[in-house]
């Protein structure tokens, strides 16, 4: 039986990716196809190394060539990924594929620390990945990442002074934090704040990234404004607790990133503080301020859920220490963690192929 790479190709047509839709020759998805007799390898290229469906990807394209070729063929199937991305509309980020918002329409219900673990996440799932602390007023990772004492070191390029990114456990990390003395109030009118925001972007040298996280202010204000038209946007993570309270403020915060003006998809909602399981009992799940509330609201918003974050003593502990819970592996809340980083992921990819330029947003002052 001489097999032609033809053959191949027409086998791998039935072969969908489950996000996108289409098949993976159409998408151009397979490379370095080679025969060799009775064996046949290629490589399958993901727009994500975080892509939940990897596994099945790969199981379905073995099966559609022994399906459409013949049983007794050697298949090989090498799995890598290449991010996805949308152009960007301005030169501030030229090399940074994708740009996502971390916002809470409220305070206190942990955007901050879902932020550094979805930074984490990523960086454990083999993407390259960068954070900006841009919530001004309450800067947290500087602790969350244990790099408090650390000062960014700044280099001559192309004739102007960049800022180079403090670098903690694989993230490229700049905060408000590293410049101001963080015991004090920082009283800023909001201009003042939002170009302190915009200078995180601008005035640094973050080389090549597939995902940079911004964790942005709770609520919406001036600094949202600010940076949805300075910087393009992939899309946002909306992070609520179940409470209505909660809930509530998480709406408007996703109907602010809707509106026709800022137009900024939103990719999901977390749900954090979601349940409590006692260590000695981790079957068992208590729904301590409400059951099922981000997954309701996400139905009616016509948005994902993106994950159901456990409510455990030892995430807080965690990021007080300088090193986030999401690095506890094999742990329910690092599961749920790279569960919800996946996800995040493969919602971006998602964006990517149905809109392939982000812009950013025409607000009006």
């Amino acid at each position: 039986m001489n097999i032609t790479k033809e053959q191949v190709l027409e086998a791998l047509k039935n072969v969908e990716d489950p996000d996108l839709k289409k098949d993976l020759v159409t998408l151009g998805m397979i490379k370095d196809l080679e025969v060799d007799g009775k064996s046949v390898s290629f490589t399958v290229v993901l727009t994500t190394p975080a892509c939940p469906m990897k596994e099945l990807i790969k199981k379905n394209c073995v099966n559609a060539i022994l399906q459409y070729i013949g049983e007794g063929v050697n298949v090989n199937v090498i799995m890598t990924s290449d991010v996805s991305s949308r152009k960007g509309s301005g030169p501030m980020l030229p090399n940074v594929k994708n740009i996502i918002g971390i916002a809470s329409g409220k305070g206190g219900v942990g955007k901050s620390t879902v932020a550094s673990n979805l930074a984490l996440a990523l960086v454990k799932l083999g993407a390259s990945v960068g954070l900006v602390d841009a919530d001004i007023y309450g800067p947290s990772q500087t602790i969350m990442f244990d790099v408090i004492n650390e000062k960014p070191m700044t280099k001559e390029i192309d004739g102007k002074i960049k800022i180079i990114p403090v670098e903690s456990y694989g993230v490229k990390l700049l905060s408000i934090g590293f410049f101001v003395d963080t015991s004090q109030a920082l009283v800023w009118r909001g201009p003042m704040a939002s170009k302190a925001a915009v200078q995180l972007f601008q005035d640094a040298e973050w080389g090549v990234l597939d995902y940079l996280i911004i964790d942005l202010p709770p609520g919406t204000g001036d600094i949202h404004l600010t940076l949805v038209g300075a910087v393009p946007l992939t899309g946002v993570v909306i992070v609520s607790t179940p409470q209505l309270v909660a809930l509530a403020d998480a709406k408007k915060g996703v109907g602010m990133f809707q509106l026709p003006s800022i137009n900024v998809p939103v990719l999901g909602i977390v749900e954090n503080m979601s349940y409590f399981s006692p260590p000695d009992q981790p079957d068992k799940r208590y729904y301590i301020f409400r059951k099922d509330g981000a997954k309701k609201l996400a139905e009616e918003l016509g948005v994902p859920l993106l994950g159901e974050i456990p409510l455990v003593q030892s995430i807080c502990e965690a990021g007080d220490a300088g090193r986030p819970a999401v690095m506890q592996d094999n742990t329910p809340q690092a599961i749920a963690y790279m569960e919800m980083a996946s996800k995040v992921a493969q919602q971006v990819s998602i964006q990517n192929a149905k809109v392939p330029i982000a812009k950013v947003a025409d607000v009006k002052w």
